[in-house]
C-alpha cells in the first residue's frame, strides 16, 4: 500500500518537476541556442525564487538574445522583457554586475523603437548602468562589448539628436572611437573567442575608414564558433563584406 501511495505521489509531481528543471537545464537549452526552452525552463523557475538574482539577469539574457533573433514586430515586446528582468534582478540585488549591464543592453535595443527625444534620454540610462556594472566587475566583458556599441553609436549620432541632447539634457555622455575601441579590445582580450565582440570592432573600425583594419579583425571573427543565435548573422554579414572587398 506505501508503495502504491507512493507510485501516486510521484505520478502528480512528475509533470511539475518536468516542467520546472534546473537551472543547468536552462543553462543548456540557452548554450543550444533553444531560447524558448531556457525561458519556460527560467520562468517556471522564478515562479518559486521570485528574488533570485541570477535568474532575473539570465532572462533578461535569454529575451534580448531572442529579441535579437525574431521578427520586427515581435521585437519591442521581448526587450521589454528584458528590460523588466533586468531590472528586477537589480531591485533584489544591485551587486549584480549582470543586471546593470543586460539593463544597459535591454535599454540599448529598446532604443530602435522609439523617438530622438526618449532616445536621448535612455542614452544616459545606459551609461548609468555601464558604469555601474563596471564599477561591480572591471572584467564584465558583456558591459563591456555594450560599452563599445554605446560609444559606436555615440560615433553615429546626429545633428538634430545632439542638439537636442543639449537642450533637453546638458548634451551627450562622452564618447566615440577612441573610447569604443578601448572597450571592445578589453572585451577581447577577456573573452577572445566572442563573435560579438569582434564583429563590433570591425564596424568601429569600418566607420572609421579603417577598412584594412576591419577586414583583418572580420578575417578572424569568422572563424569563431557562434556563441549565440545573433552570431550566425554577424558571421554571414561579415563573410559577405569580405567577399566585396575581393578583386
Amino acid at each position: 500500500m506505501r508503495v502504491f501511495f507512493q507510485m501516486v505521489f510521484l505520478c502528480i509531481l512528475a509533470p511539475n518537476l518536468l516542467r520546472a528543471g534546473s537551472m543547468t537545464d536552462a543553462e543548456s537549452e540557452f548554450t543550444r541556442f533553444n531560447y524558448q526552452n531556457a525561458i519556460s525552463i527560467y520562468e517556471s523557475l522564478i515562479a518559486d525564487a521570485p528574488n533570485n538574482a541570477d535568474l532575473l539577469w539570465r532572462l533578461s539574457r535569454v529575451y534580448v538574445c531572442l529579441g535579437d533573433v525574431s521578427a520586427p514586430d515581435q521585437q519591442e515586446m521581448l526587450y521589454r522583457q528584458a528590460e523588466k528582468y533586468a531590472r528586477a534582478c537589480i531591485a533584489a540585488d544591485d551587486s549584480k554586475s549582470q543586471g546593470h549591464a543586460w539593463l544597459a543592453a535591454s535599454l540599448g535595443s529598446t532604443a530602435m523603437f522609439v523617438g530622438s527625444k526618449t532616445k536621448v534620454a535612455l542614452s544616459r540610462e545606459i551609461k548609468v548602468e555601464l558604469d555601474r556594472a563596471l564599477s561591480l566587475n572591471p572584467n564584465d566583458d558583456v558591459a563591456l562589448t555594450i560599452l563599445g556599441s554605446f560609444h559606436r553609436a555615440l560615433s553615429n549620432v546626429s545633428w538634430i539628436e545632439r542638439q537636442l541632447a543639449d537642450l533637453l539634457l546638458g548634451g551627450l555622455p562622452k564618447g566615440g572611437f577612441k573610447e569604443g575601441e578601448a572597450a571592445f579590445l578589453k572585451a577581447i582580450a577577456l573573452s577572445p573567442t566572442s563573435v560579438r565582440h569582434r564583429f563590433e570592432l570591425a564596424m568601429l573600425c569600418r566607420e572609421a575608414g579603417q577598412t584594412d583594419r576591419s577586414n583583418d579583425i572580420m578575417r578572424e571573427a569568422v572563424t569563431l564558433r557562434p556563441q549565440m543565435l545573433s552570431d550566425f548573422r554577424r558571421i554571414e554579414q561579415m563573410k559577405a563584406m569580405l567577399a566585396e572587398q575581393r578583386p
